[in-house]
């Protein structure tokens, strides 16, 4: 009898994964492509429903992944160099959860594997968010939907 293989995941920090298997911990939500705005008092983080112009409305995915930069030159890029800095990302998050040392959730694709699930447990925005070319900037307050950390 073959001994059982943790996934990935749980046997490798971060700083271990290959390109493949870190971009696949991606859950496609599309969270941290929302904007959000800081308290400038306590440094607290909070999400609006405004999203990125480069993010699909639905499917919660980057349409210029590839070239984002060049179009979005202050997206994030992701780095296990910056895991004590996860703490912006929600909660349910991948790279959030294993630079904690926390399992995946049950509804995450590389659990389950349905991408779709994601969406139909409501941890995606899809359908619920807004492009940020449709809200002035000084109405983001207006769209607030939760606070990291």
């Amino acid at each position: 009898m073959a001994a059982k293989v943790e996934p990935f995941w749980k046997r490798k920090t971060l700083a271990q994964l290959d390109a493949q298997e870190w971009e696949s911990l991606c859950d496609g939500c599309g969270l941290c492509c929302l904007q959000k705005l800081e308290d400038e008092d306590d440094g607290s983080v909070y999400y609006t429903r405004i999203a990125c112009k480069l993010l699909d409305l639905t499917s919660c995915r980057c349409s210029d992944y590839a070239e984002r930069r060049r179009s979005v030159p202050d997206c994030v890029q992701l780095t296990a160099a910056q895991a004590d800095e996860f703490k912006w990302l929600p909660p349910t998050c991948a790279y959030r959860l294993v630079s904690e040392g926390k399992d995946l959730p049950l509804w995450h694709h590389l659990v389950c594997g349905d991408p779709d699930a994601v969406h139909r447990e409501r941890i995606s925005q899809s359908g619920r968010m807004l492009s940020e070319s449709s809200v002035a900037e000084d109405d983001w307050e207006e769209h607030l939907i939760f606070r990291a950390g």
